[in-house]
């Protein structure tokens, strides 16, 4: 018997099938199957039993009823009472296509890790890493659980998402989303391995490790020292590099070096300062057999011969000793050599570069060191700004550290908190470039496990314990009644002192230190204030 009210609910059918990804199905008030469809529009024999009890209890309770089928982990299904039948609803058709695509990629993760050359991830809808396996087909079990922030972009947004890779620095990822419970990603990170281990092998034959790619900095003060730097370095003049202990002036001479056609030639180092006067002569100049005790049988080329075509670095040339610098002035002069217990003269084609951490006209002020020395090695000067001169490099430097020992410690550090570079950037770093390296790679070393953020808890204690942050420690409120200028100035001295020798755990001397006061000072406070006797 033709009946419209069902006939009205079977064009429908097709139409929610298709909608909701999964299965749409007709059933009496009883939860009897009438009619099913799937999304393609389909005609399905059997249903979930737990679907069609939702239907039969949508029946009996006269209102529409929403659950899981237990037969699909992840479904849902409703069921809606409309007049003598129950129109109903599940997708569990579509999970179960999702659930059979998760399987089938992550059979597959291992081939997509072969093919692309790295690492292949399989990560949930929270970007959290499920399983991840290397090209070689082994299971990378290190970050497994670990929460990658562009891959919860990824999800989110339900887009690709290109970025840096924290496998291995310098790695391209991609991070694609599949549905909005999981995605995959992978990585380049084997070919960047291996055009990085190339790419040292070759700075190991030419004895230089950085080119002008490797300072970092977007200051106003280095880009126009670096601009200055790579202007000159295809001349031929010699350069003299200033700065403090920690700028980086070997880094620029290298950078000159493979900035300029002398690149594919040889470039040799010579520190001044940690090595006797003796032994720098012999280095610098080489000798000759039997020139002294303990010479090699057919002597040995100096630095500058080794040098012949390419570079000669003089690092600490303030701390070479007067004697010598009279003999540098001559090949400098005269561009040839002549080795320890010889007499040939050797001609070279020797560029020379010289750095110092000190000032050259100090020291002809006072005779250590000579003017026309310093005329020969200065004729283009290069002064390497020191760290807290360009302080906004400060944050863009610990990033770059942060993802350098992210590699060589195996980290997974993401971010660095916003109040530590803040202690970062109100240092005035004494030790310059070299003193953040150092204290970025002990900050992390002090990371547990699971944390993914560089807290100032991490940092050395040195700079979470400045007489700065200790100063600004101190709260002094003003009341309506005013207050008298003297006595709060003794009461903020007071709780200064008092808070530095806690830091340093009452230990005068280092608490002096950390006010930047002499003992006895710290001493007859404490009297004054009576903080002796606590």
């Amino acid at each position: 018997m033709w009946d419209p009210e069902f006939e009205n609910l079977v064009h429908i059918l097709p139409i929610l099938a298709k909608t909701t990804g999964g299965y749409a199905a007709i059933a009496d008030l009883n939860g009897s199957l009438a009619m099913a469809l799937d999304c393609n529009g389909k005609a399905v024999s059997e249903l979930e039993g737990d679907i069609l009890e939702l239907a039969r209890k949508a029946g009996e309770l006269g209102y529409s009823q929403i659950g899981a089928p237990k037969s699909c982990e992840g479904a849902n299904a409703w069921a809606l009472p409309i007049g003598k039948y129950v129109l109903i609803s599940s997708n569990a058709e579509r999970v179960k296509r999702e659930h059979h695509l998760k399987e089938s990629l992550l059979r597959a993760l291992p081939m997509i890790a072969q093919v692309a050359g790295g690492e292949a991830v399989l990560f949930n809808g929270a970007g959290e890493r499920i399983i991840s396996f290397n090209s070689d087909g082994t299971e990378r079990k290190q970050y497994k659980g670990k929460v990658s922030g562009p891959a919860k972009i990824a999800i989110e947004k339900q887009e690709p998402v290109v970025g840096k890779s924290f496998s291995i620095n310098g790695a391209t990822a991609v991070r694609i989303p599949m549905t909005k419970e999981f995605g995959f990603g992978f990585n380049n990170q084997d070919i960047t391995r291996q055009q990085q281990v190339l790419y040292e092998e070759i700075k190991r034959l030419q004895h230089t490790n950085y080119t002008f790619d490797d300072i970092i900095g977007g200051s106003q003060e280095l880009m126009k020292i670096k601009s200055m730097a790579k202007f000159v370095a295809n001349g031929v003049s010699t350069i003299l590099i200033s700065g403090e202990t920690g700028t980086g002036k070997e880094l620029f001479a290298q950078s000159i070096h493979n900035a300029s056609e002398r690149y594919k030639k040889p470039f040799v180092a010579l520190n001044c300062g940690a090595l006797p006067g003796s032994l720098i002569e012999s280095n610098l100049f080489g000798y000759e057999e039997g020139a002294f005790t303990g010479a090699k049988k057919g002597g040995s080329p100096g630095a500058f011969e080794q040098a012949n075509n390419g570079t000669i670095f003089l690092d600490e040339i303030s701390e070479m000793e007067i004697g010598l610098q009279t003999k540098l002035l001559r090949v400098l002069q005269e561009r040839e050599v002549v080795r320890i217990g010889g007499f040939k003269p050797i001609k070279v084609n020797v560029r020379v570069i010289s750095s110092t951490n000190k000032d050259l006209n100090t020291l002809i002020a006072n005779g250590k060191f000579r003017q026309d020395l310093f005329y020969r090695l200065n004729v283009v000067q290069i002064k390497v700004p020191a760290l807290r001169e360009r302080s906004s490099d400060v944050e863009l430097l610990s990033r770059y550290f942060l993802q350098r020992y992210n590699t060589l410690l195996g980290k997974y550090i993401e971010e660095i908190d916003l109040e530590t570079l803040k202690i970062l950037q109100q240092h005035t770093w004494p030790g310059n470039v070299r003193e953040l390296q150092n204290c970025i790679e002990s900050a992390m070393n002090m990371v547990e496990q699971e944390e993914f953020r560089l807290m100032p808890k991490h940092l050395p204690m040195y700079l979470r314990h400045s007489p700065k942050n200790v100063k600004e420690s101190v709260v002094v409120e003003i009341g309506s009644s005013g207050v008298n200028l003297k006595e709060a100035l003794a009461e903020t001295e007071k709780a200064i002192i008092r808070k530095a020798l806690e830091m340093a755990r009452y230990k005068r001397t280092k608490a002096a230190g950390l006010l930047g006061i002499s003992t006895p000072t710290l001493w007859r406070k404490m009297t004054e204030y009576g903080l002796d006797k606590e």
